[in-house]
């Protein structure tokens, strides 16, 4: 094994690689008894694409537990429509699930939202898209989320978004049916209402089997849904319309984060209330463990269990990591499903004996996974991963507990500098890079990520830190963050940091924070807060509290900060003393500021108010935007250059030899 300075060993795993496999499949789901899904394609302009699963039976052998290997089928994947087809809603900016599909005479009927317009499309294979729902000129328009199609009443109910001024809180949501026959493609008033519109936000229904109830979730501003839910129930009428509605659980103290009903009628959700989300059947507990049965509802629609029609409830559940198993609600015991993947995303779909659901692992990107819980049996039946280079180059994590202030417990991932044929010569300690999760009410799963191996594999270590404020470890972890955000979270960070310096696994005067969207703001706060870093890369952040509010972002996000600084009113200081925009003249380190020009939940103004305070303060830098991109980056192109940018910027500050990446010109 030849040795070479850390940061400058060779690599296969390029930006484009990296940029090639991002991204995850999503919103599962069964069309006859075939499983359907959303996958992304950088480089087809980041669109979100609706793929199919064609099943070809191969055979059949004895359970596993008789000496067999199970259920075995062939199949083939398919893509459903072309380019530029996105199917991908923008309902709260965060999105939800897009389509929705069923079997009509034989063939598929599917009903999807596409990202370009908006507007809700009925598609059947065969035949072109036509739209159901009008474009609307006022505000964001009218947008759409958790499509069902009602056959029997010929309607498509679904959450309807819709803005009714130029303002990005003037915006009202509520239950609605949309006919199938297309005939409110160009009326908005052939669009029924279903419910009374009296919560500011909602999720989708969900029809109890004999169709004479509904249940769904609402909340309004100042709570976010991880911080206050009701579960309300109510009547269906003749015409479909909600009666009568009332609230069964939740409340401002509770979050209730997603309901189902039992084949025999009975209401299943999932309720904080114990300080985990545990699962409740009609207000008794299934299974009461210090575990999480759910997660925030970050976006409309996310599914962590799936009722099953034999009584059984596929679920997802853990302490962090969060695994695949089988419920029994009668005994309250769980079976794991067997397999590589170590961490499953809330995306479950079920029919019949069968789920499906989004599986990952250190060693594994995303892919959907089949479990057939007749046969006990689970496999990877599209997305499947494929290793695009030598595994020997991804990274070996190790998952850490490190001491924060006051003794309080944080987790983090931490990646070692990792390459088959190149070591660091003796003595050597490797530059590290924490990496700062968005959110902040999030986790950054343990995954095979090629980003984090195209550092890794080049000498460059990295740390992910669940700092206290992060899901997955009881509502008390997460409320640490309570009025404490760029607090916190920047000492969490740090002091990951500083441990791995101190005890010798990282180079004390070689780290840097790098993080997106919360993220971001958690490295700007670092770098304008501490002296731990050298430098920082800063992605589509928040960095100045005092114009990031109602009238400033996106109606979801709008009164966020009440939880995470305080109330405005009450503590208006604050929001000027956490912001970095307002300590920048404490900016020394070198930095990479990256930014979406369409990004509305943290739109560039934030970046340019920023830049204007280190102006003229020598400051090493570098500003890039990119057009058609929003909050988050999709398309190849720029993930390539935002990555390529981000290496130089550690090159120069660790005076690394990188010569196979552009240079990144910094200005002062």
């Amino acid at each position: 094994m030849r040795k070479a300075p850390y940061g400058s060993w060779p690599s296969p795993v390029d930006a484009a690689l990296a940029a090639a496999h991002d991204g995850r499949p999503e919103w599962l789901g069964f069309v006859g008894d075939e499983t359907w899904w959303t996958e992304p394609r950088p480089g087809e302009g980041g669109r979100r694409a609706l793929v199919r699963r064609r099943n070809q039976e191969v055979g059949r052998e004895a359970p596993p537990w008789q000496g067999g290997g199970g259920r075995r089928a062939g199949g083939t994947e398919e893509t459903v429509l072309p380019a530029p087809w996105n199917v991908r809603s923008r309902v709260i900016e965060y999105g939800g699930r897009p389509w929705t599909g069923v079997m009509r005479d034989g063939r598929p009927l599917v009903v999807f939202v596409n990202f370009a317009d908006q507007r809700l499309y009925r598609y059947e294979p065969g035949g072109e898209p036509r739209p159901l729902t009008p474009v609307s000129e006022v505000g964001g328009g009218l947008r759409w989320a958790e499509p069902r199609v009602d056959l029997a009443r010929g309607e498509v109910w679904c959450v309807l978004e819709e803005f009714t001024g130029a303002g990005s809180g003037d915006v009202r949501r509520v239950i609605a049916a949309v006919p199938l026959d297309g005939s409110a493609a160009e009326d908005r008033g052939a669009v029924r209402e279903l419910g009374d519109g009296r919560h500011r936000f909602v999720t989708g229904p969900r029809l109890s089997p004999d169709g004479r109830r509904a249940a769904w979730l609402a909340w309004d501003h100042p709570r976010m849904p991880w911080e206050g839910t009701e579960l309300l129930v109510a009547e269906v009428g003749q015409d479909g319309t909600l009666r009568e509605a009332r609230t069964v659980a939740g409340g401002p103290g509770e979050a209730v984060a997603q309901v189902e009903w039992s084949p025999d009628g009975r209401l299943l959700y999932a309720s904080d209330r114990s300080g985990w989300w545990n699962l409740y059947r009609d207000g008794t507990p299934l299974c009461p463990r210090e575990e999480e049965f759910a997660g925030p509802l970050w976006m409309l629609g996310l599914r962590w269990f799936a009722p099953l029609d034999n009584g059984l409830i596929a679920i997802v559940h853990g302490k962090g990591p969060a695994v695949l198993g089988i419920l029994d609600p009668g005994t309250g015991e769980i079976v794991d499903a067997a397999g590589p993947w170590t961490e499953f995303t809330g995306m479950l779909a079920a029919h019949g004996a069968r789920v499906a659901a989004v599986g990952a692992s250190p060693r594994t990107a995303h892919e959907v996974v089949e479990l057939d819980t007749a046969t006990g049996r689970a496999r990877a039946i599209g997305a499947r991963h494929r290793d695009p280079v030598d595994p020997a180059y991804y990274p070996e994590p190790q998952i850490r507990v490190f001491t924060g202030p006051d003794g309080r417990e944080v987790h983090a991932h931490v990646y070692p500098p990792h390459h088959p044929g190149v070591t660091a010569p003796d003595g050597e300690l490797p530059p590290y890079v924490i990496w700062a999760h968005g959110g902040p009410t999030s986790r950054v799963p343990l995954v095979l990520d090629l980003e984090i191996a195209y550092f890794t594999s080049r000498g460059i270590g990295v740390a992910e830190v669940n700092y206290g404020g992060s899901t997955g470890y009881g509502r008390a972890y997460r409320e640490r963050l309570r009025e404490q955000w760029g607090v916190v979270d920047v000492e969490d960070c740090a002091a990951v940091a500083r441990a791995l310096a101190d005890e010798g696994t990282a180079d004390p005067g070689r780290l840097a924070i790098r993080g997106g969207s919360a993220g971001g703001w958690t490295t700007a706060a670092s770098l304008t807060t501490t002296d731990v870093y050298a430098c920082g890369t800063i992605l589509y952040p928040v960095l100045d509290l005092a114009t990031w509010g109602p009238e400033d972002t996106h109606d979801f996000e709008s009164r966020y900060l009440e939880s995470l600084i305080g109330p405005r009113t009450q503590v208006p200081a604050r929001y000027a003393e956490r912001s970095p925009t307002t300590h920048a003249e404490r900016l020394t380190a070198p930095f990479l500021l990256l930014q979406g020009l369409d990004d509305v939940i943290c739109p560039p103004v934030q970046c340019e108010r920023f830049l204007a305070r280190i102006a003229g303060r020598n400051v090493p830098h570098a500003y890039l935007t990119f057009a058609g991109e929003g909050h988050g980056f999709r398309r190849a192109d720029t993930m390539v250059r935002a990555l390529e940018a981000e290496l130089s910027l550690y090159a120069q500050v660790f005076k690394l030899d990188v010569p196979d990446v552009p240079r990144l010109e910094l200005h002062t």
